[in-house]
């Protein structure tokens, strides 16, 4: 049986599995769902429509499910959260659930959220993404597997961040940015995620001599960004990772409304 705290408040409807722990002022309303594994500590809120997977842990004074930010929204719509597992929730991180009538603000696995974070409505949020302290993502932005968003980054919404994209601090995000490269200041591509990628175990040699091939045609060869496109694509022998940055140039250049918000560029002052 959960170990639920007295001074705790959970709805008759949550459904807890039998070794959570749920703190001294913790609230988790109705049609709740919480893994196994899972602790809540003390004053942390799970709101209705929330679901966390196994071995999550959420800080005190987290609100995980509140209603969307969004002022033409009707607090009766059924919407959701879905959490994966494995998730950290520092104290006051702040997830919104989605806007339309059975939608869902999405997050995978193994993220870790620093304090006063939040994650608007309709968000998503791919594995092993690292949210530093007082990073916004606004409504509908998307961020992909292993990106690390450094302190006061800001995302605006139907942005999308790639995967293993890493920011500096303060960074302000309002185009979409591609795979594996690094962001400063406000939409400006500075160079590769370089370390990111030395590290990351899956990338062999030849992933990321790729990679820098497909950033290079991009950012450094001067070719419009339909022609760069073309280039790449003639580059029959690239393996997934490349062709992730070729897929991901592809969708940006054929977006349309909301999300035609073009590429980021690079920075003039850029030497990588």
């Amino acid at each position: 049986m959960a170990k639920i705290h007295p001074a705790a408040v959970v709805d008759p409807s949550a459904v807890l599995a039998a070794d959570v722990e749920v703190g001294a002022g913790c609230i988790v309303e109705a049609g709740v769902s919480v893994g196994a594994g899972t602790v809540l500590r003390p004053h942390a809120v799970l709101r209705r429509g929330t679901s966390l997977g196994k071995g999550n842990f959420v800080d005190s004074f987290a609100v995980l499910g509140g209603d969307p930010q969004d002022l033409s929204f009707d607090r009766n719509t059924e919407t959701f959260v879905k959490i994966g597992d494995g998730n950290t929730f520092r104290e006051g991180v702040t997830v919104s659930r989605a806007t339309k009538p059975g939608g869902a603000t999405v997050i995978g696995d193994k993220t870790y959220w620093m304090a006063s974070s939040h994650a608007g409505h309709d968000a998503a949020v791919g594995d092993g993404v690292i949210i530093v302290n007082a990073v916004l993502l606004a409504g509908h932005a998307v961020v992909g597997e292993r990106a690390i968003l450094s302190g006061g980054t800001l995302v605006h919404q139907f942005c999308w961040v790639g995967e293993m994209v890493m920011t500096q601090g303060k960074a302000g995000i309002g185009m979409h940015v591609p795979p594996f490269v690094m962001v400063a200041e406000v939409n400006q591509v500075i160079g590769l995620n370089l370390v990111g990628l030395r590290r990351n175990p899956a990338m062999t040699d030849e992933d990321r001599r790729q990679i820098k091939q497909a950033f290079a045609l991009t950012y450094r060869s001067g070719l419009p960004r339909g022609k760069a496109l073309e280039e790449m694509d003639a580059c029959k022998d690239w393996g997934p990772a490349a062709g992730r940055f070729r897929d991901f140039v592809r969708r940006v250049l054929t977006a349309e409304k909301p999300h035609n918000r073009g590429l980021c560029p690079r920075a003039p002052a850029a030497a990588d």
